[in-house]
């Protein structure tokens, strides 16, 4: 039975990520526009805002090696300067199929994080068949921004999305088309002083595991459309484990499923003391916990642990 679990987990999680080791971190001023979650901190400078990322980032990547987590890490380079190279997820993922999709990003600073050197060292360990590009939108002001925008339900071919500025239908519309996913299109809001504003990532606010989704509902506003999404996670057999959105502005949604010598939800310190007692041990009922500190990041960067690790779900090469 123990085999045939992990056989199913595989579907949806992998013990291969991909992450970039930080070497100039800081606030960038042009994510900052519709990333609510940044702070612009200036009692640090930009040498120590780097210095105590870097301090998070490791220690990050030995608590995942220490699960038995395969992290894959790539040095970031200084020139370019790309301020939040550290989240790799908006930029890239990397499919079953043999897919790897390149993606179209808003912030210009951040387009720069594409890199052919990083595809290239994939490639030597993993069986690609095609790269899917849509960086071409860029050029008509057109963004889908990775699995920052689509959160995938793997196993069952189901892509949930809210719309934004940073993830537009039609792109979405294509690479479910692709790679043959049903999508589930909605809108998701936060509030930012007096206005509700929509969520500008939607794994801010929804992360899916192999049987069990966490997920913000009453961000969704409109309630034809929440019951749209309730209907789709429940048709496919997940138990669903709410989140309110005072946990999200704590990166209680900022959350992934890692495969190491057993299945780990992996989040933030921030976002494991914003649960409570109930919600830690349904979590813990499915799988063990992984939280680590991340705090410099999140303040500065506005994403935590899921922006942080690509997944690679790739056919290894024999």
């Amino acid at each position: 039975m123990l085999n045939n679990a992990i056989n199913k987990n595989m579907k949806q999680i992998t013990n291969n990520i991909m992450m970039i080791e930080p070497v100039l971190f800081n606030f960038n001023a042009q994510t900052a526009l519709d990333n609510h979650y940044q702070s612009d901190i200036s009692i640090l400078s930009e040498k120590q805002i780097q210095n105590k990322a870097l301090i998070e980032f490791n220690n990050f990547v030995s608590a995942l090696k220490a699960k038995f987590i395969n992290t894959i890490v790539v040095k970031d380079s200084i020139n370019p300067h790309t301020p939040d190279s550290i989240f790799p997820n908006n930029w890239v993922s990397f499919h079953a199929n043999g897919s790897i999709c390149l993606y179209p990003m808003l912030a210009k600073n951040r387009r720069l994080e594409r890199r052919e050197d990083i595809i290239s060292l994939i490639k030597n360990s993993f069986s690609v068949s095609e790269i899917v590009n849509y960086s071409h939108y860029e050029n008509t002001n057109l963004f889908l921004e990775g699995t920052g925008s689509m959160i995938l339900d793997r196993e069952n071919k189901i892509c949930y999305a809210a719309q934004s500025k940073r993830t537009d239908p039609n792109i979405l519309k294509e690479f479910c088309e692709k790679l043959k996913y049903k999508s589930v299109v909605f809108n998701a809001y936060q509030d930012v002083g007096a206005k509700r504003l929509p969520i500008y990532h939607t794994n801010v606010m929804m992360s899916i595991a192999d049987e069990y989704v966490i997920i913000c509902l009453e961000s969704i506003d409109d309630s034809v459309e929440r019951s749209l999404v309730i209907n789709s996670i429940k048709s496919s057999n997940k138990k669903i484990i709410e989140i309110s959105e005072s946990q999200v502005n704590s990166f209680a949604g900022n959350m992934l499923q890692v495969m190491g010598d057993k299945p780990y939800l992996v989040m933030s310190n921030s976002a494991y003391l914003c649960l409570s007692s109930d919600q830690i041990a349904l979590i813990e009922s499915f799988n063990e916990i992984i939280h680590v500190d991340l705090s410099t990041i999140e303040s500065y960067g506005g994403g935590s642990a899921r922006c942080m690790m690509a997944e690679i779900f790739l056919p290894l090469k024999k």
